[in-house]
């Protein structure tokens, strides 16, 4: 019976970092009125470092050993923390919903796809199957933001402002996943994610000092900021470590197309942002459209 509800325990943890994943924009949504965006990110950045020097301290891991792996897990922590969470925070405090900003980083399997086909010398291509699932899955994106241009309401718009703002978090976390991939080895996910953090604070730092609004502290923002900390930066960060020890990322990437949903239907729940029939057409677009883009050639 306890191997049942082991074996039970692991096939559950993909549907379960999706979630949490999930909760990140809902997150920003949550604190946004209370907090400025990067002042609130350098706060968490800075409990999380803490929280991971404990953690390090305690199991003996080891930290990067060479300066060059510092500085490629501070990039990594530049682009994966510092301008993609603060992309999607300041596109939120700017009005933009939580399910329309977790639709546009979702098409980052679709970016990638163009980036690396683009690149020369990569070895990549986007065949005929992927085609139709990039622009199906810019259609639904388009379907989704017309009609929050035009009839969007308080807290669930589209500006040029936090769209560009969307746009950097997505441009930031696909290079921070194929910089990633090409030049940082293989290290435990407590040391780098304690690297990356501190990068992320360098670069936050002084966007916060620049922010004329303080926080306004409140069991609602206390409440963010804890699970911020523990839920997301921490939690979340080690049950992808369990899955990836596991052999679980595969399910992992595939359940990613399953966020955006998540998400709206949350902030639906918890902010009453719409979900009209354009939200769900656009969105059901986007996910077909990814899973096309990412889904691996069958063998020869």
């Amino acid at each position: 019976m306890k191997s049942i509800d082991g074996q039970a325990l692991i096939r559950s943890m993909p549907a379960v970092f999706v979630l949490i994943w999930a909760t990140g924009f809902i997150v920003a949504r949550y604190a946004m009125p209370y907090a400025p965006p990067f002042t609130f990110l350098l706060l968490r950045y800075l409990l999380s470092i803490g929280c991971f020097v404990i953690w390090i301290a305690v199991s003996g891991v080891r930290w990067p050993q060479t300066g060059v792996e510092w500085i490629h897990l501070g990039v990594v922590g530049v682009l994966m923390h510092g301008l993609y969470l603060g992309g999607v925070w300041a596109a939120v405090k700017g009005g933009m919903g939580s399910g329309l900003s977790s639709l546009i980083v979702g098409i980052q399997p679709v970016l990638t796809a163009i980036w690396l086909s683009a690149a020369a010398g990569s070895g990549h291509r986007v065949n005929g199957r992927q085609w139709v699932g990039l622009i199906l899955g810019f259609a639904g994106l388009v379907l989704v933001v017309w009609r929050k241009l035009t009839s969007g309401s308080p807290g669930d718009h589209v500006t040029a402002v936090n769209m560009a703002w969307a746009l950097v978090a997505l441009v930031a976390i696909t290079a921070g996943t194929l910089y990633q991939k090409r030049f940082v080895k293989p290290c435990d996910v407590r040391s780098a994610n304690a690297v990356q953090l501190m990068a992320a604070a360098v670069l936050t730092a002084p966007l916060a000092w620049l922010e004329p609004e303080s926080v306004h502290w409140n069991a609602q923002v206390v409440g963010a900021m804890a699970w911020s900390v523990l839920g997301l930066t921490l939690g979340g960060s080690s049950l992808l470590y369990l899955l990836i020890q596991r052999g679980a990322a595969a399910s992992v990437a595939s359940l990613m197309y399953l966020v955006p949903p998540t998400t709206a239907l949350i902030a639906w729940t918890l902010f009453d942002e719409p979900i009209t029939l354009a939200t769900v057409l656009g969105t059901a677009l986007t996910a077909v459209g990814v899973s096309l883009v990412v889904r691996p050639a069958k063998a020869a």
